[in-house]
């Protein structure tokens, strides 16, 4: 899975959590995003020396040296031996990380959340993805769910089912979308595989995502939103009530 890189003009939405009452270290943390964005501070720019940066916020090199670590931590900066600070972007990153963390259990409440976000985008979307999709994605995407079908386990059959529902949500060129969706993948996966197996990814996934399909070719809207809002709740019934 490629890593992703923000452009330059990114760097100009930074934001870092807020407190009620911030600590030293909140407060050079805040300084140092006044400095990127006032600054025009690029990808590859380096910020002031740790010096340069105790003197001008009037801190200790304790609290520099912690701010540039939770920067680091939230991917904004990064600190190298004999190089200094550096600005990078990799928040997307980052945030991926901690969404792939212990993801082993997924509940009933988390399947409900995830799912119902998916819902409000794939069925959501549907006027968009008519007006953009061709029959280039068409046939792509009929190509993908064969590929699932051919998928030697469940995890790759799995990865094959996503791919087919990131590329159909990729058509409408939304690019904050397919970021959530990188970022939910580890938990988007974990749902795919709950209560799979062979018999169902070859017979139930694949006709749904046909039947699917087919209503796009239909341009058959009410369709299309009844056959994917059944598709991602299917997984449901391997829940009990909680």
């Amino acid at each position: 899975m490629s890593r992703h890189m923000t452009t330059d003009t990114d760097l100009e939405v930074i934001t870092l959590p807020h407190r009620t009452n911030p600590s030293a270290v909140d407060l050079v943390l805040e300084q140092v995003r006044e400095l990127i964005v006032r600054g025009g501070l690029k990808v590859g720019d380096k910020l002031p020396t740790e010096r340069e940066l105790c003197e001008r916020f009037s801190s200790s090199r304790t609290t520099v040296r912690e701010a540039m670590r939770m920067l680091n931590a939230y991917g904004v900066v990064q600190v190298r031996p004999k190089v200094g600070a550096t600005i990078i972007d990799q928040r997307m990153n980052r945030a991926f990380d901690l969404f792939s963390f212990n993801v082993d259990e997924i509940s009933r409440k988390t399947f409900d959340d995830i799912q119902g976000f998916r819902e409000l985008i794939e069925t959501g979307s549907v006027l968009q993805i008519f007006r953009a999709i061709t029959a280039a994605d068409l046939e792509e995407l009929h190509a993908i769910n064969r590929e699932m079908v051919r998928a030697k386990s469940v995890v790759e059959a799995s990865e094959q089912d996503l791919r087919f529902h990131t590329r159909l949500v990729s058509v409408i060129d939304n690019k904050s979308i397919l970021d959530i969706y990188r970022i939910m993948t580890p938990v988007i996966l974990r749902i795919m595989q709950r209560g799979k197996t062979r018999r169902t990814i070859e017979g139930e996934t694949y006709r749904e995502h046909e039947a699917i399909l087919h209503a796009i070719e239909r341009r058959d809207g009410l369709g299309f939103q009844y056959l994917m809002r059944t598709h991602l709740q299917a997984g449901l019934s391997t829940f009990e009530e909680e």
